[in-house]
C-alpha cells in the first residue's frame, strides 16, 4: 500500500496522497486575511486549495468533494457566491456546508477538500 503524506508535522499532514486520491487538511484564510470579511477570507482560502493542489498534481477540475465549515450560516449566500464563480463549469464536487465553530475567533471559514490526482 502506497500512501504520500506531504509537509507531516506531529498531528496532520497538509495533504495525503492514496490510490489517485487526495485528500486535503483543512485550509484557512491566510494570516494577512483573518480578521478580514467574509468575501476575503473566502477568496484567500480557496487560493490556498489552489496552490496545494497544485502541489500535489491537481487542481479544480479534479475536486471529488468539499465540506466548507461556516463560522456564522450569515455568510452562506456570499459564501455560495464566491464558491460558484471558483468552481469551474461542470466540475462542481460532492458537497456539503455546516456551520461550526472555528479553532480561532477571527476565522469566518474553512474548507476541506478531497480530489482526483491528474
Amino acid at each position: 500500500m502506497n500512501i504520500q503524506r506531504h509537509d507531516t508535522k506531529p498531528r496532520m499532514s497538509r495533504a495525503v496522497i492514496h490510490n489517485n486520491t487526495i485528500y486535503l487538511c483543512g485550509q484557512v484564510p491566510g494570516p494577512e486575511h483573518r480578521f478580514c470579511t467574509i468575501t476575503d477570507q473566502a477568496e484567500s482560502m480557496l487560493a490556498r486549495v489552489d496552490a496545494l493542489l497544485e502541489e500535489v498534481g491537481s487542481d479544480r477540475e479534479h475536486l471529488l468533494s468539499a465540506t466548507v465549515y461556516l463560522k456564522s450560516m450569515d455568510d452562506f449566500k456570499t459564501f455560495n457566491d464566491i464558491w460558484d464563480t471558483w468552481v469551474p463549469q461542470g466540475h462542481a464536487p460532492a458537497r456539503a456546508c455546516v456551520q461550526a465553530a472555528m479553532a480561532s475567533p477571527e476565522l469566518l471559514c474553512e474548507i476541506t477538500v478531497v480530489a482526483a490526482v491528474k
